[in-house]
Order: C-alpha cells, then sequence, then structure tokens
C-alpha cells in the first residue's frame, strides 16, 4: 500500500537534499554518511503528517519545509542509533545497509547527532540550504517556531523517544503486560508520530482549542496503531518486504504486542486504534479526509 498522499514525500526528498548539502560539513565522510542514512528511502509517514495537518489548517507547504524536514531528520537519527550494537544491533536499514555496516561506528553516532542538531537548527530558521543565516521573522513566525522546537524536544527526551528506547532495552527478556508495553510504544514510536502532527498545527499557528486537542488524540493513535503494525510485520513480513530483518524483535526476545496478544490478537488492537483515530477527526469536518486517509495506510502498511 502507497501513501495516500504522493506529493509530500517528492517534496520532502527535495527539501532534505538542499538542507543536506552542508557546505561547512568539516568532514566529506560524515556528510556523506548523513546524506546516506536521510535520502533516496522511507515512508517519509512523519513529514507527511506535518504537511497534511498544517495545509488542512490552513498553512503553507513553503511553511512547513522546515518542521517536516526537522522531523524526519529526528527520525533518521533516531535510526541510525538504534541500529548499532549498542542498541538493537541491525545490519539492515531500509533495504540496505545499516550506517554502521555501510561506514562505522563512531562515524554512525557523529552522524545521528548531527542529524539532531540540524533539525533543530532548521526549526530556528536556518536557510534550507545551509548557506546563510535567517531571515528576520515576524513575531507570530518566531512564536511558531518556538512552540514547534518545544514540541520537538519534548517528543524525542525522556518523555519521549529516548524514555521509550531506555524501557525497551531493559524490557529485554522481561514481560510486560499491556499496560507497561503501551507505555513503552507511546515513547518510543508513538510520541515522534503524534509529535509530527502537533507540528503541523502549530504552523498553522493552532496551539490549543477543540481542533489541537482532536489533532493530538488522532496522532497518540496512530502512533500506538503504528507500532503494533510494526509488531505485527515482524512476524509477518520478510526482510526483503520490510526492509530490516524480519524476526528480529523475537530472536532478541523484546516484548510485542504480538508477543503479548497473539497475532489475532494484536491486528484487533491495530484496528481499536485506527478507529480511534478516524473517531478523533470529527471536529475537523472535511479537513480531515487525507488525515483519515493516512490513518488507513498506517494500519495496511505491507512495510
Amino acid at each position: 500500500m502507497t501513501p495516500p498522499v504522493t506529493d509530500w514525500p517528492t517534496r520532502i526528498e527535495q527539501v532534505l537534499d538542499r538542507a543536506l548539502t552542508l557546505p561547512e560539513a568539516g568532514s566529506a565522510r560524515l556528510r556523506e554518511a548523513m546524506r546516506y542514512s536521510a535520502l533516496g528511502g522511507g515512508k517519509r509517514l512523519r513529514p507527511t503528517l506535518v504537511y497534511t495537518a498544517g495545509t488542512a489548517l490552513g498553512a503553507s507547504p513553503e511553511a512547513l519545509d522546515d518542521p517536516a524536514a526537522a522531523v524526519e531528520l529526528i527520525h533518521v537519527y533516531s535510526l541510525v542509533h538504534d541500529d548499532l550494537p549498542a542498541m538493537d544491533d541491525d545490519d539492515l536499514r531500509r533495504g540496505r545497509p545499516s550506517c554502521h555496516r555501510a561506514f562505522d561506528e563512531a562515524t554512525a553516532i557523529l552522524a545521528g547527532d548531527a542529524l539532531q542538531a540540524l533539525a533543530f537548527e532548521l526549526l530556528a530558521g536556518k536557510s534550507i540550504d545551509g548557506r546563510g543565516g535567517a531571515a528576520v521573522r515576524d513575531p507570530a513566525d518566531a512564536q511558531r517556531r518556538l512552540a514547534m522546537s518545544r514540541l520537538l524536544a519534548q517528543g524525542i527526551g525522556t518523555a519521549g523517544m529516548a524514555g521509550g528506547q531506555a524501557i525497551d532495552l531493559e524490557a529485554v527478556g522481561r514481560r510486560l503486560d499491556l499496560a507497561a508495553l503501551q507505555d513503552m510504544h507511546r515513547r518510543k514510536t508513538g510520541a515522534l508520530i503524534e509529535t509530527s502532527v502537533l507540528m503541523g498545527a502549530a504552523a498553522a499557528g493552532v496551539f490549543e482549542g477543540p481542533v489541537h486537542a482532536a489533532l493530538r488524540e488522532y496522532g497518540s493513535a496512530i502512533g500506538l496503531a503504528f507500532q503494533i503494525q510494526d509488531d505485527i510485520l515482524d512476524v509477518t513480513g520478510t526482510t526483503a518486504s520490510i526492509g530490516k530483518i524480519a524476526g528480529a524483535d523475537a530472536a532478541h526476545d523484546k516484548p510485542t504486542y504480538t508477543s503479548l496478544m497473539g497475532l489475532e490478537g494484536a491486528r484487533a488492537e491495530a484496528a481499536a486504534q485506527h478507529a480511534r483515530a478516524l473517531a478523533a477527526l470529527a471536529p475537523l469536518g472535511p479537513a480531515g479526509a487525507e488525515l483519515a486517509r493516512l490513518a488507513t495506510f498506517v494500519v495496511g502498511r505491507a512495510n
């Protein structure tokens, strides 16, 4: 199944290519590792959510380029670090050698660090091609950028992605109950997906109110649905179809929805989160149609 909106992945690929020109990278090898990891692959779900939520609320694509690039750079950094031997120890990512295999562990660590730094630099207003400083911006733009920076920092810190990864590492070989498993996945995977939706809203100047609450609920639901589907694909998919080593979760004795609930139980939970996401979009009316299609993509994807 392909994403319902095909122009956003194309657009973000071009935006990322410009952002990763990096004329002052210091090391050609570091720049190459960053570009290798970030370009030419992936579903681009998180930036697509930024664009889709933002345009649904009236933001222009140009206003969404920086936050869309920022969330994808953060996502890529997390994959580079997750694949390291000290973390998940994966040799394959997006159908090709992971960054530390294509380069080396030290370069992969630095590439991840630099991708994270570039994400926040873009949110602060860096020129997208890396040449020159930020343009003078009005107070409303500064407010939006500050809000987006705060959202992203919260989504990847101890309350979000980093905290979830820490729980994941500590949970190897243990059996978690459903509440603990949901908490881990809500942080590790769901937080950045929810953040992507809310950054689109922030770029449109929506920081609170019923629509904001609806988007938060929607983001929370599809974030959890995405991880459940990942757990399902680890069991049902092949290495060729999912672009990473199939069966890795079971091999590492990791707690997953399929190990806790069984395959059919996990599918039922993914369907429940899909329904929750669709129900959350009611306050948006017709403007939420594309977000609804993205929710369906999340639970129906094959990689």
